[in-house]
């Protein structure tokens, strides 16, 4: 069951991981976290997609950092003098993403990735494919391990259609996507319908629903709490559609050359 997100408040920025989003490393009243800030160029929806899919992982027995709400203050001190960080900071003063900090944990390269279980390796390709994330390819990973586990990371990317809700039709939940042949593991199609029969059933609407209540109002609709609550069941209904047997995106594992993990 997904509880709601735990609430911290960031005390110091602590550095920058320099990129498209510029996550920062803090310490927060529990220690070190990493945050996604709202004030980026992306916006919320990144943070959207990161607190839905990181439950839909944990659903279904994936490790993810534990998430959390974090309060950022306008004047936040930094240890990183950079202007461009500093105005980012000042626009994401309020509510932002964290992340409990993988200490010790190191990026899965390709010859890790060629070593994972394929069970496993075909539960990541199965949730990949469901929520539509492009960012688990050989030159992307978004991996972690550490004694042998792999953890998953840096899913803002994913539920690409919430980007333009216009454009979505009654079709579109039914799109294959083409992340299962451009994904990292490489699985064959009898492990990919072992995670679909299996995936499949434990994503229950109730599970969609709890993984939906968990963002909040601010992060959605500006309509306040019953607008919000509208678009969380927009989701819902998006990704229930996606789930009706046959799901289309399992079809596209068809093609999938090879087997690995054996």
């Amino acid at each position: 069951m997904n509880e709601p997100l735990r609430r911290v408040r960031v005390t110091r920025v602590r550095s920058t991981f320099r990129g498209s989003t510029w996550p920062v490393l803090a310490l927060a009243s529990e220690g070190s976290v990493v945050v996604k800030l709202h004030g980026s160029a992306e916006g919320t929806l990144p943070l959207v997609a990161e607190v839905v899919v990181g439950a839909l992982a944990d659903a279904l027995g994936l490790a993810t950092p534990a998430r959390l709400l974090v309060e950022l203050p306008p004047d936040v001190p930094s240890d990183d003098p950079h202007e461009e960080l500093r105005d980012l900071l000042t626009k994401s003063a309020g509510l932002n993403l964290g992340f409990s900090y993988l200490e010790g944990f190191r990026n899965v390269t390709v010859a890790d990735a060629s070593r994972i279980p394929a069970e496993l390796a075909a539960r990541v390709v199965w949730l990949d494919a469901f929520v539509q994330n492009p960012d688990r390819t050989a030159k992307n990973p978004n991996l972690m391990i550490k004694a042998g586990k792999i953890w998953l990371i840096d899913h803002g990317a994913a539920l690409n259609f919430h980007h333009d809700w216009r454009a979505v039709t009654e079709q579109s939940p039914r799109e294959p996507g083409s992340v299962v042949t451009a994904h990292l593991f490489q699985v064959s199609e009898r492990d990919l319908l072992l995670a679909d029969a299996r995936s499949a059933e434990v994503l229950s609407r109730e599970v969609l629903a709890r993984a939906l209540a968990q963002v909040p109002d601010e992060w959605l609709s500006t309509g306040g709490a019953e607008a919000a609550d509208r678009e969380r069941a927009a989701y819902v209904a998006y990704l229930q559609k996606r789930l009706h047997a046959p799901r289309p995106f399992v079809a596209a594992g068809k093609r999938v050359p090879f087997q690995f993990g054996r």
